[in-house]
């Protein structure tokens, strides 16, 4: 039987800042594999890691030492091209601040991925439509964000996140400016992209409910993870 090649894998790396003199250890010398389909979370304290292992998946930061591979492929030659083609085609990121375009409506805010990769025409916006009535936001699709809740702006980003089909799906907090009922609803919809796309999820959350929606929770602590808990998924509880 031949060996599934992991979505994401960390093989001994380390992240360290220099800030004023002073060394900082983002990350240090993890050693992880993410499948295919797999929903994971990264809990812990803030300052423990988690949004730097994000960023290196993402390629919003480079490791100072150690491999990491996406796919298979080593990201180590990845030029910055390399880089943009993969966050427009294989990596969607989902961040705590909506960072959603304000002067854009909802539907032009999600297709905003699909135009910087040159899509046009009636494929783009029957693509949009569709993710956002995934995302239970086609009543509201022209609406602003500022004439949006905070709930909807995040359903909105993901539909962003997601517009383009990307195999792997960085959340970074995105419950984190959510209040419990619109955080659960939130996960909930993450759960979902699982089940039915079959997409590689990375969590980093500080909710413990949160995280119990995931396949699997590894906790974090001083750049370092701790301790991996497997469990069935369980319903979000408001």
């Amino acid at each position: 039987m031949e060996q599934q090649i992991a979505m994401v894998r960390f093989d001994q790396v380390s992240k360290i800042y220099e800030r004023g003199g002073e060394t900082i250890t983002g990350l240090d010398r993890v050693t992880v594999e993410v499948e295919k389909g797999d929903f994971c979370a990264f809990i812990g304290p803030s300052g423990c890691g988690k949004s730097t292992l994000l960023n290196l998946v993402a390629g919003l930061d480079t490791p100072t030492s150690g491999t990491i591979l996406l796919g298979g492929r080593s990201t180590s030659q990845f030029t910055s091209d390399d880089w943009t083609r993969i966050r427009r085609e294989t990596v969607g990121i989902v961040f705590q601040a909506f960072h959603l375009i304000p002067g854009l409506t909802a539907v032009e805010n999600v297709a905003f991925p699909l135009l910087l990769r040159g899509e046009r025409g009636v494929s783009v916006r029957a693509r949009v439509e569709d993710v956002l009535e995934l995302v239970s936001m086609t009543g509201r699709r022209h609406h602003r964000p500022s004439e949006l809740s905070g709930g909807e702006q995040q359903r909105v980003a993901i539909a962003r996140a997601i517009v383009h089909q990307p195999q792997i799906l960085l959340a970074d907090e995105p419950t984190g400016n959510l209040d419990s009922q619109h955080g659960a609803e939130i996960i909930i919809l993450l759960r979902s992209l699982v089940e039915r796309f079959c997409q590689t999820i990375l969590l980093v959350t500080h909710s413990t409910a949160a995280a119990e929606a995931a396949d699997y929770v590894w906790s974090m602590k001083d750049g370092q993870l701790v301790s991996k808990t497997k469990h069935e998924p369980a319903t979000v509880v408001v």
